[in-house]
């Protein structure tokens, strides 16, 4: 059973549209689903809500420590309640990823990303479950910090919401715990989005229009 579900962003506005911003996206949609208001909360270092859903305690949370940071705030939170790894979800941006697709998986490496990093020594462990909201890829490394500290164009950023949306569908599944579950909801392929279709040529004065 989840008790926690950290979302991973920069705190302000000038970093609100990033794609690093991601898993506080996620965050706050499902704040809005359940009707909670995340509030500062000085203790755990980020911004906090508390939910009742179906008389079970849920913890959302997002740090405001900035990225490189996160594991201050989540460790904060999670040690007070006592609450263990295995029932936190990480809710974060991944570059392996395209825009749209969205993957739910248990354990292993932080892969890079330095809010993982952090939560990883903060807690002492990899054994948290993490959702993975695809941003895409830059091509080059280099390119990297300035790829996830800029705003997707358009159609990446419809994809990346259409990706939260998908994935959020889960949350009841990822809340009772039932995992395999969640994850065979969120890995579903969604339906392409449709393309509008081509106008037909203007046949020249004439000729008869190509059916």
């Amino acid at each position: 059973m989840i008790k926690l579900i950290v979302g991973l962003g920069n705190p302000g506005p000038e970093y609100h549209d990033t794609r690093h911003n991601a898993g506080f996206w996620w965050v706050d949609a499902l704040a809005r689903e359940l009707k909670v208001h995340l509030q500062p909360e000085r203790s755990y270092w980020g911004l906090a809500a508390r939910a009742n859903v179906q008389g079970h305690t849920l913890w959302l949370l997002q740090p405001q420590t900035f990225m490189n940071l996160s594991g201050k705030s989540v460790a904060a939170l999670a040690r007070f309640f006592k609450i263990q790894p295995e029932e936190i979800l990480v809710v974060h941006d991944e570059l392996d990823f395209p825009p749209g697709q969205a993957k739910l998986k248990k354990g292993g490496s932080h892969g890079g990303h330095n809010g993982l990093r952090d939560i990883h020594a903060q807690l002492g462990s990899g054994d948290y479950w993490r959702l993975r909201i695809g941003i895409g890829h830059p091509g080059h490394k280099s390119e990297v910090t300035s790829w996830v500290l800029k705003k997707a164009p358009p159609e990446q950023q419809r994809a990346i919401e259409d990706s939260i949306a998908h994935s959020l569908k889960a949350w009841p599944l990822l809340l009772a715990g039932d995992m395999d579950k969640a994850m065979a909801q969120i890995h579903t392929t969604q339906a392409p989005r449709p393309k509008p279709p081509r106008p037909k040529a203007v046949p020249p004065t004439g000729e008869a229009p190509t059916p």
